[in-house]
């Protein structure tokens, strides 16, 4: 079988695809909405096993809206760049800042679904002059999911169990691409709510994420995510990192849960408080890990209720 080209995944629509060279890679990204400067940007950032198409729904809502949307391919993801090197919390941050300052602005919003929600945590803390605000989806503080972790067994119990099979060397990744990519689905399957879960929308979401898992290197480099996520625990970057997490973001930050996610548990959610005090804390009844593609309209409505107070950018070059 031939593996997918990435340039599959630049999918026709009300947006245009184009490349942007940031932190000394290419990324790939989905630009919809205003060209307007002074019009409010939000940057997406997807989760494990997605790319940008993830969120197709809300950059035609926020296009529509007034608001210019860019989803990015992250690094190792889609038809971005795949470097062996740079899955940590560090460069991740700097890669954010860095598609910022190439896209012309000072600031931005950044919005995140899991592993995209923990690249806007950390941006918000370690070049917070680049971040107007962020909104998270399924996507706790860091030091939220490291103490629950330590402290809650369900929610250690539903981490562990979703990191500690990716740890072993090239076994995940040959597991990800085999039978066509049908580990994709079944992860996707085990972290959906029911309801969608049984729509048409989901075999169409299921059959992108197998055929991206599948583009050459794709897969290698999504498990580097969560391999970098469960070894900096052990390691003295880690510690260093979740020493740079532990301080108070200042900037608005929108957190949307669903009720029903069974990888991050709501409890976890609640902790945020004490390190974003500015949060607004959205729950989607029902809804499981997938929030943003579950409840596409909810989601939509709150970020754009979100962008017209918080995102307000300033060109490149002058005070925001």
């Amino acid at each position: 079988m031939v593996a997918p080209d990435p340039s599959r995944v630049r999918f026709d629509g009300p947006w245009t695809h184009r490349d942007v060279h940031a932190n000394g890679i290419r990324f790939h990204i989905a630009e919809a909405g205003p060209a307007d400067p002074e019009a409010p940007t939000v940057l997406f950032l997807h989760g494990f096993g997605e790319f940008w198409w993830t969120w197709r729904h809300q950059l035609r809502a926020l296009s529509d809206a007034g608001i210019r949307a860019i989803a990015v391919d992250l690094r190792g993801y889609g038809d971005t760049d795949k470097p062996p090197r740079g899955y940590d919390g560090w460069t991740l941050a700097g890669d954010a800042s860095s598609l910022i300052r190439a896209l012309g602005l000072n600031r931005a919003t950044l919005v995140g679904h899991a592993e995209g929600g923990l690249v806007c945590w950390a941006t918000a803390n370690l070049h917070p002059r680049q971040v107007a605000s962020i909104a998270v989806i399924s996507s706790p503080h860091p030091m939220s999911v490291k103490r629950a972790a330590q402290r809650d067994p369900y929610q250690r119990r539903a981490l562990l169990r979703a990191l500690l099979p990716f740890q072993l060397p090239w076994l995940p990744e040959r597991a990800l691409v085999r039978d066509d990519g049908q580990r994709a689905e079944e992860i996707l399957r085990a972290r959906g709510g029911a309801a969608w879960l049984r729509s048409d929308e989901f075999r169409e979401v299921a059959q992108h994420a197998r055929m991206a898992v599948q583009i050459p290197g794709a897969a290698h480099c999504a498990l580097e995510y969560h391999r970098w996520a469960f070894r900096s625990q052990f390691r003295p970057e880690g510690r260093r990192f979740f020493k740079a997490m532990n301080r108070v973001v200042h900037v608005p930050v929108l957190q949307i849960h669903g009720s029903a996610d069974p990888f991050i548990l709501a409890g976890t959610l609640y902790r945020d408080r004490k390190w974003a005090p500015r949060r607004e804390l959205h729950m989607v009844y029902g809804a499981g890990h997938f929030v943003h593609e579950e409840a596409p309209h909810q989601v939509s409505e709150q970020i754009i209720k979100f962008a017209e107070s918080h995102a307000r950018p300033s060109p490149y070059g002058t005070e925001g």
